[in-house]
């Protein structure tokens, strides 16, 4: 059991996300380490309401969290398959699954409920085509 995320640091967070996930980046890939730096990238945007939770956070590369921007999710997953990379479908959706869940637990979060459902909708469509 983890501590409850939204009462730990940064840095916390960023080795609970590798920890959880693994230690490559979500989008491109690549293998994080020492050559590779690690940050936490938020799914949903902190200028969309998105809330600084492990809930909300996957580890990406500098690179990719950089260039995404503030991109949505699906946005920038179709624009990391355009390139080439293979992004880690499966890990977006069961991260972005884990935040509506703790959002409905924890409440608030207002501003970052419709768009948190939208990319939930929009990845379950790219799943279906």
């Amino acid at each position: 059991m983890t501590p409850r995320s939204g009462q730990v640091d940064r840095a916390t967070r960023l080795l609970l996300a590798i920890e959880r996930d693994g230690a490559d980046c979500t989008w491109c890939g690549r293998a994080l380490g020492a050559l590779v730096a690690p940050t936490t990238d938020h799914l949903v945007p902190r200028v969309k309401g998105g809330p600084s939770w492990l809930e909300n956070e996957v580890a990406a590369c500098r690179r990719c969290n950089r260039e995404r921007g503030h991109l949505s999710p699906a946005d920038w997953l179709a624009e990391c398959q355009r390139r080439g990379w293979r992004p880690d479908i499966a890990r977006v959706r069961r991260v972005l699954a884990s935040l509506q869940a703790a959002i409905g637990e924890r409440g608030g979060q207002r501003r970052a409920r419709p768009y948190l459902d939208a990319q939930v909708r929009r990845l379950a469509q790219r799943s279906r085509k």
